[in-house]
This record gives C-alpha cells, structure tokens and sequence, in this order.
C-alpha cells in the first residue's frame, strides 16, 4: 500500500450491546465511509442475524447520527436497540413512594 492509499483510510470500530453479548470490531475503511456502511463491513448482521440494520439507530460517541454520516478517523460508531419498555414506568414496581 502506498502512501497515498494509506491516507485515503481510516480507522474507525463498531459497538453493539444486546444482553450480555458485546460486540465490538475494529476496522480500516475508505475515507468518506459513512456509519451505515461501517455497520455493514464490520459483520454485525452475521452476529446477530435477527437485526434489522435499516430499523435500528446509530451513534458516534453517543451522540445520535444518521445512517448516512461520513465517519472520521477514530469515530466509534453505536448500533442502539429500540426500547422496549417506557422508560417512565420501568421502576415503578420497584420504588417506594412516601405516603
């Protein structure tokens, strides 16, 4: 690779959290790959073959980006789940209101 191939890559990782799986791949893209096709060569749907990559959001840095954002070198591009659970009633079982 010459030196000029070498600055039209960059390095960028993938992170994704279901349960107790992580997954986490690091990877060496073209410049001007966006979040979406990172997602894509980093082998995630492979993992997780019941993810519909085009229905799930994405981050970098937790900070949420569209699918179509061109990633800069060291980015670490999130695959957030949907949620699941209002999270406005998920402690209510559990918390002890005073009476």
């Amino acid at each position: 690779m010459n030196e000029t191939e070498e600055a039209a890559r960059i390095h960028v990782s993938v992170a994704y959290v279901e349960g107790a799986e992580h997954f986490w791949r690091e990877l060496e893209v073209p410049a001007g790959t966006t979040a979406a096709q990172a997602v894509a060569e980093s082998g995630l749907q492979q993992r997780f073959p019941h993810l519909d990559l085009a229905q799930l959001k994405l981050g970098v840095f937790s900070k949420p980006v569209k699918a179509d954002r061109e990633l800069e070198a060291g980015d670490r591009v999130e695959v957030y789940r949907p949620i699941i659970a209002d999270p406005e009633t998920v402690g209510e079982g559990s918390s002890h209101q005073a009476t």
